[in-house]
């Protein structure tokens, strides 16, 4: 079975479903701290408070959705009835920037909150399921790798389109039209993505999911393996998306042009749409766990130049970025590929319990990373329209030197992973298209 080498016709569809996923990420990510304090005046803590709450619910809530898709795989023969429910996630996404007219602070806080509650529940359904799908597939090292680089390549692609088009759509004022536009991209992409997971079923039928098996997520929590993986997947997590959160700030107040946004959002993410398809080369030749090491340790040196803030010239910064795209891209791919040697090693078909353990891991790191930031802000007394010294200081290195020490600290975790050491499968052959 692990030989297989699965068809265009099911991968194309397959990773054209990041593209929603990667929209419900990347622009709440990048915009909805700074919608919160520049456009509806809700302070700093609150307005970071208010992202990290639905998001820490997620960890009890995605690994419970992780036994639900895998008891939906074991009595339907497939986990797609519980991805359809979750392209529902579109309403929410519309109504995290559809803001009534008239509030403002805290009860703005509590609408958003709301909203992201909702949303990363239907998201949970569709998310944990979809990713369950390179586990569930008869494939094996390499072809998981080749999956889930189409995958990370159009979800890049994704994002870098989405996170540049976002601010021009939004403007001043025209968040609900932005979110609605891109919420209809969401949902095609998202149903796209359906259909590759159907064709990839029928393409490599993996071993099927036992029914009535209660202790799966505890023998995902029991894996010494998956749970040095996860470690170190959170906190890059957390340092991503912090840093995705920290772009606004940096473009506005140290660059002194917010329009610039999508300038390093695009100077960030086009590098990492072509350097996906060289990390799956890169990861054939080294190994998973030696190139994903490489690219925490480039990301690490990427941060270092911002410190200097806009004194170190924008062709420096932009490089910076470019080089932060390019670690992104391995860091990316790496840890998704790996997951599915930590469940084919486990000998154990329930791959939504662990996708659910590792998307609530996920989900945590895009709650505290905004939510870090916003406490870098608050200690340098950040409100929104001019700022000290000391609050300039804060974004500057809240978008540096905190993200360096943070993913000094997932080098330190990963370093632990030993799976990948595991020989790797003889040359595959192509499934039937």
């Amino acid at each position: 079975m692990t030989d297989v080498r699965l068809p265009l016709r099911g991968i194309v569809p397959f990773a054209a479903g990041s593209v929603g996923m990667g929209i419900w990420v990347s622009v709440p990510g990048i915009f909805l701290l700074y919608f919160l304090t520049d456009t509806l005046a809700v302070p700093p803590l609150i307005a970071g408070f208010a992202l990290l709450l639905p998001n820490v619910l997620d960890i009890v809530l995605h690994p419970t959705v992780g036994q639900l898709s895998d008891a939906d795989r074991a009595g339907r023969g497939s986990r797609r009835r519980l991805m359809f429910a979750g392209c529902a996630v579109v309403l929410a996404f519309v109504a995290l920037f559809a803001v009534p007219p008239g509030l403002t602070g805290v009860p703005a806080a509590a609408w958003v909150a709301v909203a992201l509650i909702a949303g990363n529940l239907l998201y949970s359904f569709y998310q944990v399921s979809y990713l369950a799908t390179p586990a569930d597939l008869g494939i094996g090292y390499h072809e998981r790798t080749r999956l889930m680089g189409f995958r990370n390549l159009v979800i890049t692609v994704g994002v870098l389109l989405s996170g540049v088009a976002a601010p021009l759509l939004a403007g001043d004022d025209g968040y609900t039209r932005m979110a609605l536009l891109l919420g209809a991209v969401m949902l095609v992409a998202m149903l796209a993505g359906i259909t590759g997971v159907a064709r990839l079923d029928r393409a490599a039928p993996g071993a099927p999911t036992e029914p009535g098996q209660r202790g799966r997520l505890l023998a995902a929590l029991r894996d010494r393996q998956f749970r040095r993986l996860t470690g170190s997947y959170l906190t890059m997590a957390i340092t991503m998306n912090l840093v995705l959160a920290a772009m606004p700030y940096f473009a506005r107040y140290e660059l002194g042009r917010p329009a610039f946004t999508s300038v390093l959002v695009a100077a960030f993410m086009a590098p990492a749409v072509l350097a996906t398809p060289l990390w799956v080369l890169v990861a054939r030749r080294w190994g998973k766990q030696r190139s994903l090491l490489t690219a925490q340790a480039g990301f690490v040196a990427g941060c270092l130049v911002p410190a200097f803030g806009a004194a170190a010239g924008l062709p420096l910064l932009i490089g910076a970025m470019a080089v932060l795209g390019v670690a992104f891209a391995g860091m990316q791919l790496m840890p998704l590929s790996m997951v599915p040697d930590v469940v084919a090693a486990s000998g154990k078909a329930s791959a939504g319990s662990y996708t659910g353990v590792w998307t609530a891991a996920e989900a945590t790191g895009g709650a505290l990373g905004p939510y870090v930031y916003s406490a870098c802000l608050a200690a340098g007394g950040f409100v929104a329209g001019t700022q000290s010294p000391a609050a300039l200081a804060a974004v500057r290195y809240g978008f540096a030197l905190v993200p360096a020490v943070l993913m000094t600290v997932a080098i330190l975790l990963q370093r632990r992973y030993t799976l990948d050491a595991v020989s790797r499968t003889a040359r595959p052959t192509r499934a039937p298209v």
